[in-house]
């Protein structure tokens, strides 16, 4: 199973994060995010689409807890400071809206050290843009490392 760091949450981040919850929170190891844990366990908690998060969740200085697992939040704003080689992170969700452009989401990659990238909007010059159910049948994993999802207000 592959481990995940997640650069942004705001509205797509948190989505994903309580998607992952069903089956692997455990594989969440960090997320980036500006903001004090604090706000960020709340959001997650109280979402005005999707209701109250039904699990525990926690917070302290340097972590948001969900469902008892440890999530390490770092606040940086250039991801090629990330520690996602350190944190063994295969996969990282680039959810900021910042980071769009291949030179910038690759920071992910060829500073921070993770493996692979999804942008959960449009990019530029990503190896693929895909859209489920109409062409992720064209994912090839030994030429993408750089995804976008196409658009994260029309998936």
């Amino acid at each position: 199973m592959a481990n995940y760091g997640i650069n942004g949450f705001g509205r797509i981040g948190r989505n994903v994060l309580r998607a992952m919850t069903q089956k692997q929170v455990e594989h969440v190891r960090a997320i980036n995010d500006l903001t004090d844990t604090k706000t960020l366990a709340h959001l997650l908690k109280w979402d005005s689409v999707h209701g109250r998060f039904d699990g525990e969740i926690g917070f302290d200085e340097e972590n948001i807890v969900v469902r008892g697992h440890k999530i390490k939040i770092f606040k940086e704003r250039d991801p090629g400071n990330l520690p996602w080689k350190k944190l063994e992170v295969d996969v990282v969700l680039e959810s900021t809206g910042f980071f769009t452009a291949r030179d910038k989401a690759e920071l992910h990659i060829t500073k921070a050290g993770a493996k692979r990238v999804l942008i959960s909007a449009p990019a530029k010059n990503p190896d693929a843009t895909l859209c489920i159910g109409i062409n992720d049948s064209v994912y090839d994993p030994a030429k993408h490392t750089i995804v976008s999802n196409a658009s994260c207000t029309t998936n």
